[in-house]
């Protein structure tokens, strides 16, 4: 566990559709189209009602850009909500500043919403191969960057990746914060 003043960042290895956190992460693609890897666990955890909404919100903003965070309910997830965020693809340009936004801008949507806690998968780390060490440096550096401000209510940002390899790697970034 990071310590940042009153705040925290733990790394944990489990599902992240189970997550009690105030929201979960789903690492989404520009359509919002939640058809494999977490965001199709995140539909079959959640029910059908998320991906109806993916689908309003879709019809209403147009394609989501890489690097933009958008909300919807929770539904049937003990999170009450769901941020998407669409990570970058490896080879596309600029992928680990759009990482970061990607990161940040969904930080500071759950900090739009007063939320407390938040949980994040290794975005961009799956099908769209960004290296997975790298990710957890940038999602952990975002992290305690975001939540050393001042202005900040949020006090739990949790790194939740299901494999033992990724949790693994995030495990070791960790050390370097201790």
């Amino acid at each position: 566990m990071i310590k940042i003043k009153d705040k925290r960042v733990l790394i944990k290895k489990g599902d992240i559709t189970q997550e009690d956190s105030d929201a979960i992460v789903n690492p989404a693609n520009d359509t919002l189209q939640h058809g494999g890897g977490a965001a199709a666990a995140i539909v079959k955890s959640g029910g059908i009602e998320i991906q109806i909404d993916s689908d309003k919100l879709i019809r209403n903003i147009g394609l989501l850009p890489t690097g933009k965070a958008v909300i919807t309910y929770g539904h049937n997830l003990q999170a009450k909500f769901i941020i998407h965020t669409v990570g970058p693809k490896m080879g596309e340009g600029n992928e680990e500043n759009k990482l970061k936004k990607s990161v940040l801008n969904a930080l500071n949507l759950a900090e739009s919403y007063n939320l407390k806690s938040i949980s994040i998968p290794a975005i961009s780390s799956g099908i769209f191969g960004f290296p997975k060490e790298r990710c957890a440096e940038i999602l952990l550096e975002v992290s305690v960057q975001f939540l050393s401000r001042n202005d900040v209510g949020l006090k739990t940002i949790v790194m939740c990746n299901h494999d033992e390899e990724t949790y693994n790697i995030f495990l070791e970034k960790e050390k370097y914060y201790l």
